[in-house]
């Protein structure tokens, strides 16, 4: 049986969630910063009365900072401690690709990716990275 996975692009990277634990996707929304919080921790915003904390998804990854011209998106996620939002830099398709085109990240993806991502898929010409959520919405303690 295959799964459906949330798929989004972040520093030409192709990522992907599964369905089930995306809530809804929002275009950027502003934050309001958190005094002494990790780095990775974009602020907190607002979803309905629903406090929700942020993970610049970049700087969790270590990839390169984004451009001006990158309109951000919020993927926001369920997670076992709440919904925590990962901010990344365009949304794109729900792909349902078959089970066995999944196969372990090669050592080519870069090790603070790697850590991150329980498998990748080929797809036609792209390889999507599958996002471990809950490793993702893990940050640091503050310093």
């Amino acid at each position: 049986m295959s799964h459906q996975y949330c798929t989004f692009h972040l520093a030409d990277h192709l990522f992907g969630v599964p369905v089930e634990t995306v809530q809804e996707v929002l275009r950027r929304q502003e934050t309001t910063p958190v005094p002494l919080a990790s780095p990775e921790i974009s602020g907190l915003l607002n979803l309905r009365g629903q406090i929700v904390t942020a993970v610049d998804l970049r700087r969790r990854l270590d990839l390169p900072v984004a451009s001006d011209d990158v309109s951000a998106i919020n993927v926001v996620v369920r997670t076992p401690e709440g919904a925590v939002s990962l901010i990344v830099d365009k949304i794109g398709d729900v792909l349902e690709p078959a089970d066995d085109d999944f196969e372990p990240a090669p050592d080519t993806v870069p090790q603070s990716v790697r850590d991150l991502v329980t498998s990748v898929c080929k797809l036609d010409g792209q390889l999507m990275l599958v996002l471990d959520t809950e490793l993702a919405v893990t940050v640091g303690k503050a310093a």
